[in-house]
């Protein structure tokens, strides 16, 4: 397995590069409106780490294939889940950044395959 920097570099040459293909994602369809200027501080992207760069360039990028932005994403969740009229549980999940939505997805989706598999 390549290191984060030779994948970086593979892909996207710069890490200034790489940092505006994640940027492309930064809209209200994706991106939760919490950055580190909002607590005080003023690093922003440049100061993430290739690995980090990269985990959500390739999860943002495949949210926006399969589902196209956040709000069905949460409805993808909320149906596996068999909660799509509990308004509560998508206000909570409505909180939470993209790359947890997608891990609770995924999480959610190997439980309902392992209890199908279970009941048989």
């Amino acid at each position: 397995m390549k290191s984060p920097l030779t994948t970086r570099k593979d892909r996207f040459e710069t890490k200034t590069k790489l940092v505006e293909a994640v940027e492309q994602f930064l809209s209200d369809e994706l991106w939760v409106a919490r950055l580190s200027k909002d607590r005080g501080g003023d690093k922003g992207l440049k100061h993430v780490s290739n690995a980090k760069l990269l985990r959500l360039h390739a999860i943002f990028t495949e949210v926006k294939e399969k589902f196209g932005t956040r709000a069905k994403l949460i409805d993808a969740i909320a149906d596996k889940e068999k909660r799509t009229g509990d308004a509560g549980f998508k206000t909570r999940l409505e909180a939470y950044p993209v790359p947890r939505l997608y891990d609770l997805l995924k999480a959610t989706t190997r439980r309902v395959v392992r209890a199908a598999k279970a009941s048989k």
